[in-house]
């Protein structure tokens, strides 16, 4: 059976195996890119259909290819944003292996490097990265039993609101997914209940400003250590309808029922935490947080930006904060579905290495693992707050690849170096 030998195989095409290959490339180091669907293939197939960017195109990109038919402050859709990583893998000449799966990755023994099992043979290389993303496997809290008769889903197979049975939606999650897909459903005329966590939500646009560019100038996408308890705590924001901030008490005051985290289920009657106060509150804080220092700034640097006081004006409590539900019979409430917005573990099963702990989570210092020669890009807070967006990611990967060169640097001058042994 022929082998293929390579220097860095790298898993993933999607926006960190793209970042990974251009930097790869800077630094002459012999790679491939394998892909076992399409390039930016969840970005097409585990998305809504009018999901847009998150952030405006002028923000959400590589520094060395703009969107040259969008305009910078809009958000780009989701099919264009394949498409650009689709473009920017041919403007780097990119070297990607489409349906190619990585099926097992062990360490070859007594010699350097790895042997990779894919579904179109074996592949030796003296390095892997791991750039399959955070958004792996979708989690689904076993909660409310399969048989409750109630149609239900996790966000990443949701698609648009003709997809779901007659009657009310109940949307668990608080964060970018399930603010925009509630508000999607409301706004096509369901009956929408929203099961609300903790979550920060910046205002998106502020004194003429993306919080893009606020959180940009006030470090906060440079952030290197999550403070603790908030390693999970999801950023409401949304591009669609153009920008929008999301308010949870806006959603509530125009007919969405607002309702704390889900606990229990029993009897077809759902049980929900008293957190809904707390949580809107910390959302509330944590937008006029990002605001009070976008002031300061503006001051401290003499910037010609208008003030925004409209901005800072709060919607008054709906009922449903106002008297929060501490109990929901899911028939008398008509919820015939649930959409579980409630994100995705990663799974490295196939990384058959000493590269995760126990639980299975990657171990890895700003994605260096101590399982030398295995490297992950993509993660959340792999370096910092920005790491996973599509952006940071590129700059993470910079790092990573660097310090691949430098220990394929270190390996052949060891082959050329004579070493000898000083006469005693």
């Amino acid at each position: 059976m022929t082998v293929e030998i390579i220097d860095t195989l790298v898993v993933g095409a999607g926006q960190a195996g793209i970042a990974m290959s251009e930097h790869l490339s800077n630094n002459n180091v012999p790679h491939i890119v394998l892909e076992k669907n399409q390039i930016a293939d969840a970005w097409r197939k585990r998305r809504w259909d009018s999901l847009v960017a998150n952030g405006p195109a002028w923000h959400d990109r590589f520094p060395n290819m703009e969107f040259d038919d969008i305009d910078p402050d809009a958000f780009a859709p989701k099919e264009r944003v394949a498409d650009y990583f689709v473009d920017y893998a041919k403007m780097i000449n990119a070297p990607i292996r489409t349906g190619v799966e990585v099926l097992k990755v062990t360490r070859n023994e007594g010699r350097a490097g790895f042997r990779v099992e894919t579904s179109d043979g074996v592949i030796e290389a003296r390095a892997v990265v791991a750039a399959t993303g955070p958004f792996q496997t979708p989690v689904m809290p076993p909660i409310v039993p399969q048989d409750a008769g109630v149609m239900q889903m996790h966000s990443a197979d949701y698609r648009n609101p003709d997809q779901m049975p007659k009657g009310a939606v109940l949307v668990v999650g608080a964060g970018a997914s399930g603010a925009q897909i509630a508000e999607e459903l409301h706004r096509a005329g369901r009956k929408v209940y929203m099961s609300v966590g903790p979550h920060d939500r910046p205002p998106r646009w502020y004194r003429g400003r993306d919080f893009c560019f606020w959180l940009g100038v006030l470090g906060k996408w440079e952030i290197q250590t999550p403070a603790p308890g908030t390693e999970h705590v999801t950023i409401a924001i949304s591009g669609a309808y153009g920008g929008i901030t999301v308010d949870y008490r806006r959603l509530g005051n125009e007919g969405v029922t607002l309702l704390g985290l889900t606990e229990s289920y029993k009897n077809g009657t759902l049980t929900f935490a008293d957190n809904l106060v707390s949580s809107i509150a910390h959302g509330d804080m944590n937008s006029r947080s990002v605001m009070d220092e976008a002031d300061e700034y503006v001051i401290r640097n003499g910037l010609d930006l208008p003030e925004d006081p409209e901005a800072r004006q709060e919607y008054p409590d709906p009922e449903s904060v106002k008297n929060p539900i501490a109990e929901l019979d899911l028939a008398e409430a008509g919820i015939t579905s649930i959409i579980w917005a409630t994100g995705y573990r990663q799974d490295y099963s196939w990384l058959q290495v000493e590269a995760c702990d126990n639980e299975g989570r990657p171990l890895h210092e700003r994605g260096v693992s101590p399982e030398r020669g295995i490297y992950f890009i993509g993660l959340p807070w792999l370096s910092r707050r920005g790491s996973s967006f599509i952006w940071g990611v590129w700059h993470d990967a910079k790092h990573v690849a660097d310090q691949i060169a430098i220990q394929r640097n270190y390996l052949d001058n060891n082959k050329t170096v004579a070493h000898s042994v000083p006469a005693s």
